[in-house]
């Protein structure tokens, strides 16, 4: 099995596009594939693939929340002063209530609270992870967490667990990550063999990838790079593929923008379905060849392209001012 990530670092250039186009064209080449959609606060993947019902749906639980007993509380306080999400509050009646959407389940509060087991905790459902078949032949996994729940990198392993338990040893797994360098998109490079980056020549853009390019390279995986709207600052467009020479990162292709591609989302539909010969379909279906190729001679691309040495991570920490 090849586990391969689509990630960009910025939102909205062009991942869930590129990974549902992927996903059709390999299938069509022979491949056994299934999609992820690691993206468990915005999914959107299953709306480009048509699915409006699903197959399974299965709650998924992974955190815990406080509750003040109040028969045993003394109205003290330390726990109020001690949250560091501000989720503990006073109610009309003069009661300790835990707001179960701010709180994290810290056990902070616990920890400060002179009386024992005033405060316990329990579990509640992080989210819910769907499973449903596209009309195009394979499945897709999706996952949606609930408002103020945390573990969203918790929520994507569970997705791509139960992803490598349907798909067989020759298949190809396709995640479609989250934006930014959080946990959910920690948890989608996690354990792939390459990540395919997709950027825009704009300066986010540009500098949304080199952070999750860093993070590929803590992960010593070979990357790949798709430019998505090349056409609308050539001179940005220049500049990353220098970057791509320098860092020595396979330019799978460069799509240009396209009015095909939000009309054929608003229809629900793969842009390569709904329009087939646009220029934005042309391109992809030129990378997604590319990739089927690298799949077919994967163990010459993988050694080419995989960092010679690790180069670990260390994010940059801000501190608090004082006040």
């Amino acid at each position: 099995m090849i586990e391969i990530a689509v990630a960009s670092g910025k939102g909205g250039v062009g991942k869930s596009t590129l990974a549902a186009s992927l996903l059709i064209i390999l299938k069509d080449r022979g491949w056994n594939v299934i999609g992820v959609d690691a993206d468990a606060d915005a999914p959107n993947l299953h709306l480009i693939l048509g699915i409006d019902k699903w197959d399974n749906v299965t709650p998924f639980s992974d955190s815990k929340v406080a509750e003040i007993i109040d028969e045993k509380c003394i109205k003290c306080g330390e726990c109020i002063k001690a949250c560091p999400h501000g989720a503990i509050y006073i109610d009309d009646r003069g009661r300790y209530i835990v707001n179960q959407v701010y709180c994290e389940g810290c056990v902070t509060c616990k920890l400060v609270c002179p009386v024992k087991d005033a405060i316990t905790y329990h579990k509640v459902d992080t989210g819910i992870i769907r499973e449903g078949y596209t009309e195009y032949g394979f499945k897709i996994i999706s996952a949606r967490l609930r408002p103020g729940r945390p573990n969203s990198g918790k929520i994507v392993t569970e997705e791509k667990e139960r992803a490598r338990q349907y798909i067989e040893k020759d298949g190809i797994l396709v995640v479609d990550s989250a934006a930014g360098i959080g946990c959910q998109v920690i948890s989608s490079l996690a354990g792939a063999n390459m990540t395919i980056l997709i950027t825009e020549p704009t300066p986010a853009g540009f500098s949304d990838l080199k952070r999750i390019h860093k993070l590929t390279r803590h992960f010593m995986q070979p990357t790949a790079l798709v430019i998505n709207k090349y056409d609308t600052n050539q001179e940005l467009t220049n500049e990353i593929i220098e970057y791509a020479k320098k860092w020595h990162i396979d330019l799978l292709g460069m799509i240009p923008y396209d009015d095909a591609i939000p009309y054929s989302m608003a229809r629900m539909k793969p842009v390569i379905i709904e329009y087939p010969d646009s220029e934005s379909s042309k391109a992809i279906k030129e990378i997604a060849l590319k990739v089927d190729n690298i799949l077919r001679n994967w163990t010459k691309w993988m050694v080419e392209y995989r960092p010679k040495k690790p180069e670990p991570y260390k994010p940059i920490l801000i501190k608090p001012k004082e006040t």
